[in-house]
């Protein structure tokens, strides 16, 4: 009878203790439960950039697709996508309501340089894991001042800096002009493409104009940088001001070689706006397919992503990037989690999203997503581009790792 009852407890303490084991392997902060990951995103749904609500709206209905599936490791996730208006008080203010109301684990793809800049103070103090900010500034790959934030998009820096090579390559002597959007992300083009030209800078640039977001149209800063002389066109100008600077350009019969920053490359939303024919020969960098490109619409990756633009995103245009970039970051968030499995603390979080090395259906081949605890820097490779009248051709040219 000793024997029996001394197993029986045994037992039960075994049990017990795979129980209490089993739990403790479950690891939670604010946002984060057996049955829910909540996350934030903050997007100009209006305002000037307003173009870029696509993407919130391609994230949005991803996770739908995901959550029907069963969700992440059992768990659902709560995506919670507000409208800042592309102002980067407002994104201070929304991003505390995200924390600070909403209770979110993380925020993912807050958009804009400017904006993302308001609010890095504060979710580094309150480390929040600040996820694929959409902007290219260079302080999303800076571990050391800013360790809870890692940007998307490849440096604007560095790709200024493509640009600058290309043009010393094919035309040593151009003249250049630049129009660039007159804050953080505008400038950070700036500083990457004069570092770029180097020694030939002062020779080579021989125009600078930059523009508000409350400008109602480029039409001065165009006209002005056309009398400079210049025979090279560089715009460091966010979508609804590069359509309108591209038009502008057509319209007064100047016929620069042409750059364009590779956030405005939408062809619905940009290009056609401008006129293709204004646009036509222009170059920029890639580093997602082009949707609109033929030679990727026969493969499987395409496939996958054109059945779920019908079934979860119907009314949204098929040619727009804006759907390819929010699905591309959306899938990424879904690895990061993954590989996050029940320890679902923002320090983890952080964690695995440091220690990236993947890539998805999406990305040109050979561009991977590569993270250290010493390197934010997620794309690091690009693919220039030039757009023949009707979609962005691939040239022979790649800069990068």
């Amino acid at each position: 009878m000793l024997h029996k009852t001394l197993t029986h407890a045994l037992t039960g303490m075994a049990l017990v203790s795979l129980t209490v084991c089993a739990h403790a392997q479950k690891k939670y902060d604010t946002g984060a439960s057996d049955t829910e990951i909540k996350v934030g995103n903050i997007v100009p749904y209006s305002g000037p950039a307003s173009s870029y609500g696509a993407i919130g709206k391609a994230m949005t209905v991803y996770f739908e697709k995901i959550n029907k599936e069963g969700g992440v490791n059992g768990r659902k996730i709560k995506f919670i996508s507000l409208d800042d208006g592309y102002n980067p008080a407002k994104t201070v203010e929304q991003t505390r309501k995200l924390v600070e109301q909403e209770g979110v684990l993380l925020l993912l793809s807050p958009l804009g340089s400017a904006q993302n800049s308001a609010i890095q103070k504060y979710v580094q103090q309150k480390k929040i894991p600040h996820l694929f900010v959409a902007s290219g500034a260079a302080k999303w790959s800076d571990p050391k001042n800013s360790p809870w934030s890692i940007g998307w998009n490849p440096s604007y820096p560095v790709e200024a800096s493509i640009y600058a090579k290309h043009i010393l390559e094919t035309k040593p002597n151009a003249k250049i002009a630049v129009l660039y959007q007159n804050d953080d992300f505008g400038k950070d083009y700036l500083k990457g493409f004069r570092s770029g030209l180097g020694n030939k800078v002062k020779d080579m640039i021989v125009s600078e104009a930059s523009y508000e977001v409350t400008d109602p149209t480029m039409d001065n800063q165009i006209v002005s940088l056309k009398a400079s002389g210049a025979d090279t066109l560089v715009y460091f100008t966010s979508p609804k001001f590069s359509a309108q600077a591209i038009k502008k350009t057509g319209d007064i019969g100047w016929k620069p070689t042409q750059y364009l920053a590779n956030v405005s490359i939408q062809i619905d939303s940009v290009i056609k706006p401008a006129g293709t024919d204004y646009a036509k020969g222009i170059y920029s960098v890639a580093y997602l397919k082009d949707t609109s490109d033929p030679q990727w619409q026969k493969t499987k990756e395409y496939n996958d992503w054109a059945t779920w633009m019908k079934e979860y995103n119907p009314s949204a245009d098929m040619a727009e990037n804006h759907n390819v970039y929010g699905y591309s970051q959306a899938q990424l968030l879904v690895h990061v989690l993954k590989k996050a499995g029940d320890n679902l603390t923002r320090e983890n979080i952080m964690k695995q999203a440091a220690n990236l090395d993947t890539t998805l259906p999406m990305l040109l081949p050979g561009i991977k997503l590569k993270t250290t605890p010493d390197d934010y820097a997620l794309i690091k490779r690009l693919q220039l581009i030039q757009f023949n009248g009707t979609v962005w051709n691939l040239t022979d040219k790649t800069y990068g790792q």
